[in-house]
């Protein structure tokens, strides 16, 4: 019964949200974030922890302001979401536009495929649902939902352009033949990891504990590794989907995994109210710094 309610309210969320004025859609979603907000008051404090040691030089304001426009974006992120069924090749550029596209360009000359590093960092959802209808499709690695009715509608909406899901599951071969086809293959790189698979790597002046699976698949692959994220423009009041040049591999998995942190930590950094900091990125910490603290 919990699922169904869940998925029933889901479901009139994302249809309100479609079918409203854009206006009164955006109010609503920055409503619904401002509600989240409210109902967990637990995300907003651990933002503020992470905020804290991330961005020592700043004050409480700072950090209060930093935490409102995350939800601020977290609306955004859900009108365009609830609109994909309404966005389409002729009107794509009203929400995102390229911004560094050269980069991707000449990787994809190469022939090897191109691994897109991306983050919980402005629109991810929109950024690999734009670039199948500006440019190609795109094979993108989800994790499914713990309520599969919630996860179908999701998944039905991400695949609307074109796109190809990858459940992390059970996801190489398939990223593999992608990247054997030269296609472009979009991961998310920014989560808290645990287990053997993993490392501590610096990130924003603390470690933190990173999957190492990505930096194997370039290794193995060939593969080219482009950063890319959809940043909200305040000016423009549309997304730029900016793609930085390509990080050089080594084949050492840890020392990858380090450089391509440190790319994230940088476009963080120029739109830190756009990334998600109520996610507990330091959650899993070393043995020898005890126990797991608000982080």
């Amino acid at each position: 019964m919990r699922n169904y309610s869940e998925a029933a309210l889901a479901r009139a969320l994302v249809c309100v949200l479609e079918y409203s004025p854009r206006p009164v859609a955006d109010a609503l979603g920055h409503g619904c974030a401002r509600l989240l907000d409210a109902l967990a008051p637990r995300l907003r404090q651990t933002a503020y922890s992470n905020l804290t040691f991330a961005y020592p030089g700043e004050d409480a304001a700072w950090r209060r302001r930093t935490v409102d426009g995350v939800y601020r974006s977290i609306g955004r992120l859900l009108v365009a979401f609830a609109r994909f069924p309404r966005i389409g090749k002729s009107n794509v550029e009203e929400w995102i536009r390229y911004e560094g596209f050269e980069h991707y360009e000449r990787a994809k000359e190469r022939g090897n495929g191109v691994l897109f590093a991306t983050a919980h960092l402005g629109n991810w959802e929109l950024s690999a649902f734009a670039h199948a209808l500006l440019t190609e499709k795109m094979s993108v690695v989800v994790r499914p939902l713990d309520n599969p009715l919630i996860d179908d509608l999701v998944e039905t909406r991400r695949a609307l352009s074109g796109n190809t899901l990858l459940s992390k599951r059970d996801f190489a071969r398939s990223i593999f033949h992608a990247l054997r086809d030269n296609e472009p293959v979009g991961i998310l790189v920014d989560q808290n990891s645990a287990g053997d698979n993993a490392a501590f790597v610096p990130f924003f002046g603390k470690t933190a504990c990173t999957n190492l699976t990505f930096a194997k698949l370039a290794a193995r692959s060939g593969a080219a590794v482009i950063p890319g994220f959809a940043l909200w423009s305040d000016t423009e009041k549309r997304y730029a989907l900016r793609f930085y040049p390509e990080i050089a591999m080594t084949g050492d998995a840890v020392e990858d995994t380090t450089r391509i942190q440190a790319a994230v930590e940088a476009a963080i950094r120029e739109c830190p109210d756009q990334w998600l900091w109520i996610h507990r990125r330091w959650k899993t910490r070393p043995l020898d710094e005890g126990e797991i603290g608000s982080i």
